[in-house]
């Protein structure tokens, strides 16, 4: 008699054993003359002994929750409240924000790069050259001076430049620039509009290519690129390159149209500090076309190679 409580409550709590005994009952003693439900049993019973059996649903998804329609139209708005203003001064929340944002690209920012400023040994007369822009503004609008030059000890300044440029980044590797320059120079000056494009190129080559209109009429495009490759963390190697084209001779400035320029420096560098760098090197021009002949019809070589011994710094 013990045991028959201890078997009940092992078939209540085992639904696949009650199952498995259902599936095992005879039904053949069953009558089924009368139909179920109408109360009558082949033991004479009084009610249906299938009435605790439910039949099966008929939607397959039955007992499970429906998923949310996917919403259409425009996204709700973004949303206006903080979190932590419910716990803290909303005011010095918002300054707090405002602090982030601001050093996470809204700051202004400033920089002075002397990229070149160099003596030059050459046979006949050794000269110096200079190279180096400073900028202000922010990761996106910029304003930019650049200039660069070249002339020999004892004489004039042979070639200056200076330009005023608007930038702006296009994307994360290039700048849009836009503005004007003007030339210093002892025959005569010339002022230009400027447009063009620089930035890192696949591979970290840093290219540069502007577009020159004076108000002469005359047309030049410059090309430049670089690269630094690094031997060590402080000790750099860099080959540079400028290619000028000029669309028409300028016999008054001594530019000849086609490839009138070309320039090959090869720079190694030792890095004391980052913003802080002595450099030797080789720079190697020429001049070709007509360009060589104006140069030769004024007494000079349209060549020149020289040893270099300069300094690279930033601020």
């Amino acid at each position: 008699m013990r045991l028959f409580p201890l078997a009940m409550l092992a078939l209540t709590a085992s639904p696949a054993v009650a199952q498995q005994g259902h599936d095992a009952m005879d039904h053949s003693a069953m009558s089924h003359d009368n139909p179920p439900g109408d109360g009558a049993t082949a033991n004479g019973g009084g009610a249906d002994d299938h009435a605790g059996h439910r039949a099966p649903s008929a939607d397959p998804h039955a007992g499970h929750k429906a998923s949310a329609p996917i919403p259409v139209g425009d996204p709700p708005p973004i949303p206006t409240d903080h979190a932590a203003d419910a716990f803290h001064d909303p005011a010095a929340m918002a300054r707090a924000r405002a602090a982030m944002i601001r050093e996470s690209g809204g700051m202004t920012w400033s920089k002075l790069m002397l990229d070149r400023l160099e003596y030059r040994a050459v046979k006949g007369a050794d000269g110096y050259a200079w190279e180096g822009e400073a900028w202000i503004g922010g990761d996106i609008n910029r304003l930019a001076v650049k200039s660069e030059g070249e002339g020999a000890f004892g004489g004039q300044v042979e070639r200056a430049e200076a330009q005023a440029l608007y930038r702006r980044a296009i994307d994360p590797w290039f700048n849009l620039e836009a503005g004007v320059r003007h030339d210093f120079r002892p025959g005569p000056q010339r002022s230009y509009a400027v447009i063009g494009i620089d930035g890192l190129a696949p591979y970290w080559f840093e290219v540069g290519v502007s577009a020159f209109l004076s108000e002469k009429g005359d047309a030049h495009l410059r090309l430049e690129g670089s690269y630094d490759q690094r031997i060590t963390q402080r000790l750099i190697l860099q080959p540079a390159a400028e290619v000028n084209i000029a669309a028409q001779n300028v016999p008054e400035l001594g530019i000849g149209s086609g490839f009138s320029e070309i320039e090959l420096g090869l720079r190694l560098r030792y890095e004391i500090a980052r913003e802080f760098a002595p450099y030797a090197g080789v720079h190697w021009e020429r001049k070709l076309g007509d360009s060589a002949d104006y140069a030769r019809a004024a007494g000079d070589r349209p060549w020149h190679t020289s040893l270099v011994v300069g300094l690279r710094a930033w601020f």
